[in-house]
């Protein structure tokens, strides 16, 4: 009789997934693109948004009311000559990334944010760490720009920007100032603002549209 009851139980849970698996609609990311493939430093990844037509946006992002300041809402224009950008922008560049080595994607979070899921292809500079107000050192924001950033000081130690990398900076979203906070030093410093791009949605947006997320190794 047992045996009986667990087929039924599993016929019914198999009818249902069945049943699902045939109104499920695909989810692409454009109507002509179901995933965006890009490699980084050899490592292959893909993007896709998730394919359950019910899924529902992560407890993390949830959260409507945080308290302002400091969660306060960014402007679309967060400093002359930095742009904002979208999703579909951030995995252009994150394709252009393999061949074209002046270009980086930044997670401007700390680490205990990135540890829950960043994108793929992003480095993690946190805010703090050229943040003087935060403890970074004179050295400490020099060894960030110079060694990955790609930027020099010549002889009379004045800043070198000629060769610095466009980097595409997000952190949690609309309301989160961690990523401004690290344009905001780098523009101080005399970082080109038209190699800045800014991916204000951040990782809300990105969770909203159900797009993939890693975690880092």
């Amino acid at each position: 009789m047992k045996t009986i009851k667990m087929f039924a139980v599993c016929l019914v849970a198999l009818t249902a997934f069945v049943s699902f698996s045939a109104t499920a609609k695909p989810v692409n990311i454009t109507p002509d693109t179901a995933s965006v493939e890009f490699t980084v430093n050899g490592e292959k990844f893909t993007i896709a948004r998730n394919q359950d037509n019910n899924n529902m946006i992560a407890s993390d992002y949830a959260k409507t009311s945080r308290p302002c300041p400091p969660f306060c809402i960014r402007p679309i224009k967060l400093a002359p000559g930095v742009e904002t950008i979208g999703e579909l922008e951030v995995m252009d560049y994150l394709k252009k990334m393999d061949s074209d080595k002046s270009i980086m994607v930044i997670d401007s979070r700390t680490p205990d944010w990135v540890a829950r899921g960043t994108i793929a292809g992003a480095v993690n500079i946190p805010w703090t760490g050229l943040d003087a107000k935060k403890g970074a050192t004179e050295l400490d924001i020099e060894l960030i720009v110079i060694d990955e950033l790609g930027a020099d000081k010549d002889d009379n130690g004045k800043w070198d920007f000629s060769k610095a990398k466009t980097l595409v900076m997000f952190c949690n979203g609309m309301w989160c100032g961690q990523s401004p906070r690290n344009i905001y030093s780098l523009l101080k410093l005399g970082y080109p603002a038209d190699k800045l791009k800014w991916y204000r949605g951040g990782m809300q947006t990105w969770n909203v549209l159900g797009l993939s997320t890693v975690k880092p190794k």
